[in-house]
């Protein structure tokens, strides 16, 4: 009995672990055949679609018609969180109709979003006007923030645990 109960826990555990980001209807509603190179070059085109897209958050702020979030978009590794890679397709707008936390929400945190493209809006980048795709939001994850991984020492030379490169067994 005891060994059940510990199977039974353990694929609880490991079931809760891979729940998806998004719910069952949300994922329904999703236009899989829209991928954001086509929604980035004509948003208008594709207003009322359900998408999901990943990004790193590169600013938000609290407004009177929710919370606005610029992000730039990102490949998405198989878990929907954003690669770690110099890619990307471009940056897009998503808007909470309600209130976020900008400390947060804030720069540089790995985010999904779920939600419907409603437009686009023209605003100030540097010194052009860019054009960005306006997501009303579903739904927001946010990834915890990945730790970085330094340098470790080792006090004991390379070859004492790894045999040198002209020794064969």
């Amino acid at each position: 009995m005891k060994k059940i109960t510990c199977l039974l826990m353990f694929l609880f555990l490991i079931s809760a672990g891979c729940a998806p980001l998004i719910s069952k209807e949300l994922r329904r509603e999703l236009s899989p055949d829209i991928t954001f190179k086509k929604i980035i070059k004509d948003p208008d085109a594709h207003k009322g679609k359900t998408i999901f897209i990943s990004g790193i958050i590169l600013g938000s702020k609290n407004t009177k018609e929710g919370t606005l979030i610029e992000i730039l978009q990102k490949p998405a590794d198989m878990h929907g969180r954003p690669k770690d890679v110099d890619d990307s397709d471009g940056r897009f707008l998503a808007l909470y109709d309600g209130y976020l936390d900008i400390a947060i929400y804030s720069r540089g945190r790995d985010a999904a979003v779920a939600g419907e493209i409603t437009g686009k809006r023209v605003l100030p980048l540097g010194e052009i006007d860019y054009t960005y795709p306006l997501v009303s939001v579903k739904k927001i994850h946010l990834f915890k923030i990945r730790k970085e991984e330094g340098f470790r020492y080792c006090p004991y030379p390379y070859w004492w645990w790894h045999a040198p490169w002209w020794y064969h067994p």
